[in-house]
């Protein structure tokens, strides 16, 4: 049985961890979304697609 998330919906539930367990404050949450935002349209954007893709390949390759 194979299970797919949404990184982006894995990525907003670790960051409301975040917020919320380990004193994450809303603006440097704020930050950091605007940070991924101006990195999706510069130029290494195609390199950390690629990096993604191939962890996420890797991650799931494992048998259990």
């Amino acid at each position: 049985m194979a299970l797919s998330i949404s990184a982006v919906l894995l990525l907003a539930i670790i960051m409301f961890l975040l917020i919320r367990k380990s004193g994450l404050k809303g603006g440097h949450a704020a930050i950091c979304v605007l940070l991924g935002f101006y990195l999706a349209s510069s130029s290494i954007a195609p390199t950390i697609n690629d990096l993604t893709t191939n962890v996420a390949g890797m991650i799931g390759d494992f048998k259990f």
